[in-house]
């Protein structure tokens, strides 16, 4: 989309939409790949799904445009200066850019440079909840580069900065919510902290789907203001489009434009219903079994939770009172609206009886390189 307005498009790190040639990046509307595989460094699961053999958050091996490369340093470190080193290219070519950096981290395992583990080691954190908010801690001292950097090379007032999870705080890096997992510097006892919503990743409650969204362009969106609207990740297409002047496919976007709520939080923002299902359910089972499970759907008041829980999000931000016999008419119109989604959805569940690939990609894929040319290491770009 963003290419056939003239964009050099490049991903660093985290793909993660099929790890089989067809599927990858650079034949899916990418310039510039720079990726490891499955859903994580170093996964591997019984189907084509999995990473370089026994990758390392340390020196990976990422698959560069097609060709896998040694890297030196820890992953996100690696990931954001590959972005950079592309980013200051399209710069130095006054060529327009969109540069995707998924990163690894915070995924489990919770690995994190030492400097940054050390931290919160001396904090009073394990060694597993250190490596996960060490990991946060990196990532934050690389937008911080990457702020800089912008800034050097004059594209701050030319940039449109988007800052985004992918879901709810992980139980797995900092456990229960309410443990204590050390002291600060004054001797304050810190707990994990999911902006007082209820549910954590892989929940369809809020704090399972509820993410961090910052937007920053200088000189064009006023600073320092929220926009208490709900939109959701399949908004951000959209939202660049219509800034690009770009066309979107016809019949196969399903957000909407948040260019008139950024220009202007008072816009007049129709109300619309956000659908979540969590949809981990056995291979081989009937998805329609688990239509009625593990699912919500959220307009801007109300989230209406497995069927059975409706929750007040203004009066009730934190889902502590379920009021499911105050508004049948509100439950009866979710219900209805998620069981269209729900019919609309099914016949795109395609791979549901798909028979699993024997081989992975990119093992059969590293070890002919491996075989034939070998594994060069990455020249990192000048980013000075």
């Amino acid at each position: 989309v963003l290419g056939s307005v003239g964009y050099r498009c490049g991903i660093f790190g985290k793909w993660h939409l099929g790890d089989e040639h067809e599927y990858q990046p650079d034949q899916r509307g990418f310039d510039e790949a720079f990726i490891h595989g499955a859903g994580g460094i170093g996964q591997a699961y019984d189907c084509s799904c999995a990473d370089a053999p026994e990758n390392k958050y340390f020196d990976p091996v990422i698959r560069h445009n097609g060709k896998f490369v040694k890297t030196s340093g820890f992953c996100t470190d690696v990931f954001f200066t590959a972005a950079l080193g592309f980013i200051k290219e399209q710069a130095d070519k006054e060529q327009p850019f969109f540069a995707y950096i998924a990163t690894n981290a915070p995924h489990g395992p919770f690995i994190a440079p030492p400097k940054n583990e050390k931290r919160f080691l001396d904090m009073g954190f394990n060694e597993q909840e250190a490596g996960f908010y060490g990991m946060i801690e990196n990532i934050d001292e690389n937008m911080d580069q990457l702020l800089q950097k912008l800034t050097e090379w004059n594209l701050d007032r030319k940039t449109i900065l988007i800052f985004m999870s992918d879901n709810g705080m992980t139980g797995g890096g900092s456990g229960r919510l309410n443990h204590i997992i050390g002291v600060d510097g004054e001797n304050n006892v810190l707990y994990p902290f999911n902006a007082y919503t209820k549910g954590l990743k892989g929940s369809p409650d809020e704090g399972g789907v509820r993410v961090p969204f910052f937007v920053r362009w200088d000189g064009v969106l006023e600073p320092n203001r929220d926009i208490d609207r709900i939109a959701a990740h399949i908004d951000l297409l959209p939202t660049l489009a219509e800034i690009a002047g770009a066309m979107l496919p016809e019949g196969q976007v399903m957000g909407r434009s948040l260019w008139p709520l950024l220009q202007n939080p008072d816009y007049k923002w129709e109300d619309r219903m956000l659908f979540t299902h969590v949809a981990r359910w056995p291979t081989g089972a009937n998805p329609d079994d688990f239509q009625w499970q593990r699912f919500s759907v959220r307009n801007q008041r109300f989230r209406f939770v497995n069927n059975d829980q409706l929750y007040d999000m203004i009066n009730d931000p934190g889902q502590t009172t379920n009021v499911i016999g105050k508004h049948p008419e509100i439950v009866e119109r979710f219900r209805k609206e998620y069981d269209q989604f729900w019919k609309e959805s099914r016949p795109l569940m395609v791979n549901e009886g798909v028979q699993m690939s024997p081989t992975r990609p990119f093992h059969v894929d590293y070890a002919a390189q491996l075989d034939k040319e070998g594994i060069p290491e990455w020249t990192p770009p000048n980013i000075d």
